[in-house]
């Protein structure tokens, strides 16, 4: 049950938290490439450091054209 004093969270603070964990993993991932051993495992690092960096560049997107909007 919502109460009066509940902290509301927005479709936009979870679109940031979103672009931030997105913004985060890309970089874990890129490091982890650098730091293995296994080819493979380089190569599925790199891979997923590739997706989660569009993903948030997508976030991005998305963030800027609600900015945007709410400015009119």
């Amino acid at each position: 049950m919502e109460e009066k004093n509940d902290v509301k969270i927005t479709s936009y603070d979870r679109l940031m938290r979103a672009w931030e964990n997105s913004m985060e993993l890309a970089r874990d991932f890129e490091v982890y490439s650098k730091r293995v051993d296994d080819d493979e495992l380089k190569e599925v690092f790199k891979k997923f450091a590739e997706d989660e960096g569009f993903h948030a560049s997508k976030f991005r997107e998305l963030l800027l054209k609600r900015q945007k909007e709410n400015m009119q």
